[in-house]
């Protein structure tokens, strides 16, 4: 893709997700699909040559958006927030034009130190102890993860750099309520909690 072909494509994409944010109270809040239809839509094996964008832009149209829930109807009340206001497809959209990784500081300084900040910002905003500290996680998955992990090292005394769990000698409970989000059992098991 060239430049120029890259600045008119955006610009039709621009355009596509203010007309679908403008219009989507008139769609159905969430997907009218049997289970399979959209991989039944979809060509078995991957392209052998490139398609140009029209054609792509159709299957969006005609196959993937009637699959959506569409999570930023004003109708949706579904897992958690909307998240996603137009203000920040504009910042995702400058994160992967830049296309770097905040890996470590040396991967990215601006990224690691712009994310220090804000999360210093959030502290400042919630009220937070200045004690406090932190990172931005990509998932609810991720977060709960961590949390396990940090729990699960204070709880032991940094255990796993003395020989891992089978050195404790009691057991790690996990305490979750019945209505836990999907990701608590998963970070559980990741973590070594069982």
């Amino acid at each position: 893709m060239t430049p120029e072909e890259f600045r008119a494509i955006g610009h039709q994409l621009v355009d596509w997700v203010a007309d679908y944010r403008e219009n989507i109270a008139s769609l159905p809040v969430m997907a009218r699909v049997a289970p399979g239809e959209i991989k039944d839509a979809l060509p078995p094996q991957p392209p052998q040559e490139a398609e140009p964008f029209g054609a792509i832009f159709a299957d969006l149209e005609k196959i993937i958006l009637p699959g959506l829930s569409h999570w930023q109807h004003p109708r949706f009340f579904g897992y958690f927030p909307s998240n996603g206001m137009l203000a920040s497809v504009l910042g995702d959209y400058i994160s992967t034009g830049l296309g770097v990784l905040g890996l470590s500081w040396q991967s990215s300084p601006a990224l690691s130190e712009f994310e220090e900040v804000v999360t210093d910002w959030m502290r400042q905003m919630l009220g937070l102890s200045s004690a406090w500290s932190g990172v931005i996680q990509d998932t609810a998955s991720t977060c709960t993860l961590l949390a396990l992990i940090c729990a699960r090292e204070r709880a032991t005394n940094y255990g796993l750099a003395r020989g891992g769990l089978q050195a404790e000698n009691q057991p790690l409970i996990v305490y979750v309520s019945a209505h836990s989000h999907s990701s608590v059992m998963k970070a559980a098991l990741l973590a070594g909690l069982g």
